[in-house]
């Protein structure tokens, strides 16, 4: 109900906020003074050692300096206990001793029926818990197990099971007399075009109860069991209770988490959120069954200042983080934003949580980038249009972007951080000759693009995300290997090569991040770009943000003579090379693996034909290490009597 600016104000003027405040926080005695109602805390919404949360009677607000959080009586109920406005009104009254005015009749009822329809979700909530506890459920069990989903988060999120039955929650409810249209109401039970006759809407289905942020059971998603179904998962209907647009799953919890200081993470479903939380990212939340709304945008800010949006690194994936960007963009606001993170290809949340541990998940989540850098991308593909009609077009398509920005403050921001991009962007590198490659002492700036011969006019962009990114700062990055480097550097100055061993790249396991990285970009480079010339193949692994990784590379090998990877070598002579280094790699791989598991072999059978091979391995990969090919006749065409590599 609506409540008069009179009555709220008569409840702020005889109710002290200190009082409010003072049920949820140990006052410092030492900078407090009660009598003026001046008091001080730790912030009750971040975590912090020095007291910098305010109270003040005499004002009747609340202010954090340190976090920012500020409000009066009623939103410090509704951000600190998680309570609808309504609900602080009417505890803060009670503690003021002002009546409540006279309700609406129709309100009323309607908040009634309500409270009957909560009910009847509860009664379907421990419904479904019961059959996965019991027999009938486990093949569910099963199904969770195998998805490591521990009885302590089954728990937690209330997980169930809807056994395979057309009538056995329908039946269960109107024994605990729930009439028929409560359960229509609820969206439990449904029915056929043209036949009355309802029945249960879930039927053998691992089921997720999704709640309100009050904690109330609103709705289900139920997974199917059987993988003949046509809908592998089925969430509730609309109903007076539950807008798929208007809540999060375990939205609850993550607000909060949030008030403590946890990051809120966007991701796709059910179990995604759940693996998430058991890791110890409680701010995780899902959306049900439709992407991002403006409506989930509105919840996250009241939760984050920016949230984390996690997409699949496919293109399906980078298809709806450019549809969640153009969502967003129009609605940020001084200090609300998103930030976008790219997870590995064909892998979800819970499938790095499960394999390689909550670390890759947190990294994934440290790298995600900011909605500028994004829409940046999305824009320029990593590739510099070289006709001035295209360049006025990619300005043109920035320059829209930034003015569909409603706030006026943001949108100029917006605008001239596109334009300071698009000079640097258009700016050509500075040339020189050929003598720093030669003479092994490649300078970045100074020799061309990562200490390449220039050739034209490649250009180089990074972003101030990836700039200060920890993974481009000297001496934290694991680089490549030599043998992987030659073979980067061989493709990134002759790109016709990948399309003719891209089978081969695209199965190859690198043993550096960094090189696993630099190659899946110029695989995914030259997939979209089939004839992407040299320059700006370059160009673009400089906006990935790859240049120092390569800049590095180019010194390890001009330092070590091998030649056959720069821009002048002849494209013979660069297949030769890279076929040899393929060859070697894939032999040195295998051959680890096989040490591996001839040491596991030791540790168990410790006789002296386990340790002949064991050593003989190790003179293998010693071996191929110290491999040169002797192939008659190779770098003649570059004006090479013998092969360096």
């Amino acid at each position: 109900m609506r409540f008069s600016d009179q009555f709220l104000d008569e409840i702020r003027q005889r109710l002290p906020i200190t009082q409010v405040v003072g049920e949820h926080v140990l006052w410092d005695k030492r900078k407090s003074q009660p009598g003026k109602g001046d008091m001080w805390a730790c912030c009750p919404f971040h975590a912090e050692k020095t007291p910098s949360f305010h109270a003040d009677d005499r004002r009747g607000i609340y202010h954090c300096f340190g976090c920012g959080a500020s409000g009066d009586h009623f939103r410090f109920l509704t951000e600190k206990a998680g309570m609808s406005f309504p609900e602080a009104v009417e505890k803060l009254a009670g503690m003021a001793g002002v009546p409540m005015p006279a309700r609406d009749e129709r309100t009323e009822q309607r908040e009634a029926a309500q409270k009957t329809l909560i009910d009847v979700m509860e009664l379907a909530t421990q419904y479904f818990e019961a059959a996965l506890a019991h027999n009938i459920g486990a093949r569910a069990r099963g199904y969770l197990f195998e998805r490591g989903v521990s009885p302590a988060s089954q728990t937690r999120f209330r997980l169930g099971f809807a056994p395979d039955s057309r009538n056995g929650l329908k039946e269960h409810l109107a024994a605990n007399g729930v009439s028929a249209q409560a359960m229509v109401d609820t969206g439990l039970v449904t029915s056929r075009e043209g036949d009355a006759l309802t029945y249960d809407r879930f039927r053998n289905r691992v089921m997720f109860p999704i709640t309100d942020f009050r904690g109330r059971v609103i709705a289900f998603g139920g997974r199917a069991m059987s993988p003949d179904v046509p809908a592998k998962y089925l969430n509730s209907p609309e109903t007076q209770l539950f807008s798929k647009r208007q809540t999060l799953y375990n939205g609850q919890a993550a607000r909060a988490a949030a008030r403590d200081g946890a990051t809120v993470v966007v991701v796709e479903g059910y179990l995604d959120a759940i693996a998430a939380v058991a890791a110890g990212f409680e701010g995780a939340v899902a959306p049900l069954g439709t992407a991002l709304t403006e409506e989930h945008v509105q919840l996250l800010w009241r939760m984050s200042d920016a949230p984390v949006l996690c997409f699949d690194g496919d293109q399906a994936g980078l298809r709806a983080a450019e549809r969640a960007a153009d969502l967003v963009l129009p609605h940020l606001k001084p200090g609300k934003t998103v930030r976008i993170a790219t997870l590995p290809e064909g892998q979800d949340p819970d499938d790095i949580i499960k394999s390689q541990g909550r670390g890759a998940f947190a990294e994934v989540i440290e790298k995600a980038r900011s909605l500028s850098d994004m829409v940046w991308s999305f824009e320029t593909g990593g590739l510099v249009p070289e006709a001035p009609e295209e360049r006025a077009a990619l300005q043109a398509r920035l320059r829209e972007r930034a003015n569909s920005i409603q706030d006026s403050t943001v949108r100029f921001h917006y605008a001239q951080a596109f334009d300071e991009k698009l000079k640097a962007f258009f700016a050509p590198l500075r040339q020189i000759g050929r003598e720093g490659w030669r003479s092994g002492r490649p300078a970045y700036g100074q020799s061309g693009a990562y200490g390449y011969p220039a050739r034209g006019t490649p250009r180089l962009v990074v972003s101030d995300t990836l700039r200060n990114s920890r993974l481009l700062r000297t001496g934290t990055v694991a680089d490549a290997s030599p043998r992987e480097a030659a073979i980067i550097l061989t493709l990134v100055n002759h790109p016709v090569l990948v399309e003719q061993q891209f089978e081969a790249l695209a199965a190859l396991d690198c043993e550096t991040p960094v090189a696993r990285k630099v190659l899946g970009d110029i695989l995914a480079l030259a997939v979209r770009h089939h004839d992407i010339s040299a320059e700006d193949l370059l160009s673009a692994l400089g906006v990935r943000g790859h240049g120092p990784a390569l800049q590095r590379m180019s010194e390890t090998l001009a330092g070590q003579g091998v030649w056959q990877v720069a821009p002048e070598t002849a494209l013979a002579d660069a297949e030769t090379g890279l076929s040899h280094a393929l060859a070697l790699h894939n032999k040195k791989v295998q051959l680890n693996r096989e040490l591996k598991a001839a040491e596991a072999a030791l540790g168990e059978d410790p006789s002296e034909e386990t340790f002949e091979r064991l050593r003989d391995i190790k003179n293998q990969i010693t071996t191929v290490d110290g491999t040169e090919a002797l192939i008659e006749g190779f770098g003649s065409l570059s004006g090479r009597a013998t092969r360096s590599f």
